[in-house]
């Protein structure tokens, strides 16, 4: 064996003492000096189960160690935390917190309330969960107010971004799934956030918003059309979980446009996505300084991708 590996061996066996499993934990706190038992779940999952004389503190609130020290001031006092399963971090990332906090006995029992429930330990039930959001069928019109359109452009050495703005919209769904959709997007509302407060800003507008680029004089909308959506099953929460298949006309061209979104429904039963991506402006004849169309364009080079940042929420 390396001298390398003896070091990671002894942490690897470090690490593994402060882990604890179920038989010992039923033991412990059926002792005359039971540890201190941290669930970190959210606060609603502690309502609804949890293993009996645990506190809730959830690792995910900034408060978490605000709260702890109220709770624990002791640092040599014995903590175990626990959460859902093994699968999932939370007890994880709690017991790194109380270690960096200072706390010299941390246990984790990592095998979480479904281990716990597995082998027959008593539990404190309480309210159930509340019921995860739906959306309903049928057609939802677009909060215009709260959703919103982000852009970028760049050259080689500069970027400029801003918003766009949204006309109407609505989004339609069938058996909560997206089947389709259409959104009007305002080119005469065109801000840039980098040049705003300055002359600068104002003649970029009118650049952009001049036959130059996307001609607003004669085609002062563009539309999104949403044909069909494929939902991305194995998608974690946060990652996109919608491929989306659309079609955008800018400039009086109609093209398809397929991006990928990251979807949900939220607390009050709003349908919500956010997506961002890439498209080539030039498909659309937005064709001012591409490089793929003209030579020697010196300082008046701009890149061919525009990029999009994309929230809808409907109403």
């Amino acid at each position: 064996m390396s001298g390398l590996e003896l070091p990671f061996k002894s942490l690897s066996l470090r690490i593994m003492k402060m882990l604890i499993e179920t038989a010992e934990l039923r033991k412990q706190l059926e002792s005359t000096d039971p540890p201190f038992l941290l669930d970190v779940r959210l606060e609603d999952d502690f309502r609804a189960a949890h293993i009996p004389g645990a506190i809730s503190n959830c690792v995910y609130e900034m408060a978490f160690g605000e709260r702890l020290v109220k709770s624990v001031p002791e640092r040599t006092r014995s903590i175990i935390v626990y959460g859902a399963n093994s699968e999932s971090y939370e007890a994880r990332v709690a017991a790194e917190k109380l270690s960096r906090a200072g706390y010299a006995n941390v246990y984790e029992y990592r095998d979480g309330l479904t281990a716990w429930q597995y082998a027959g330990a008593p539990i404190a039930l309480g309210e159930p969960r509340p019921a995860e959001p739906t959306i309903s069928d049928g057609i939802h019109p677009v909060d215009v107010s709260e959703s919103a359109i982000e852009w970028s452009g760049r050259n080689l050495l500069k970027k400029h971004h801003g918003r766009i703005g949204l006309r109407s919209g609505q989004l339609e769904f069938a058996d909560g799934e997206l089947t389709g959709g259409r959104v009007v997007i305002d080119l005469k509302n065109i801000v840039c956030f980098d040049l705003h407060g300055t002359d600068w800003h104002d003649i970029l507008i009118n650049h952009l918003q001049s036959d130059d680029f996307f001609d607003v004089e004669r085609f002062p909308e563009a539309l999104v059309v949403i044909n069909g959506a494929r939902r991305i099953d194995d998608a974690s929460p946060g990652q996109p979980n919608l491929e989306i298949n659309a079609e955008l006309t800018l400039k009086g061209v109609s093209a398809p446009l397929q991006f990928w979104a990251a979807s949900g429904v939220t607390p009050d039963g709003k349908a919500a996505a956010q997506a961002a991506f890439s498209f080539d402006r030039t498909r659309w004849k937005v064709l001012y300084g591409s490089g793929h169309f003209f030579h020697r364009l010196g300082m008046h080079l701009v890149n061919d991708l525009i990029e999009m940042e994309i929230k809808i929420v409907t109403q």
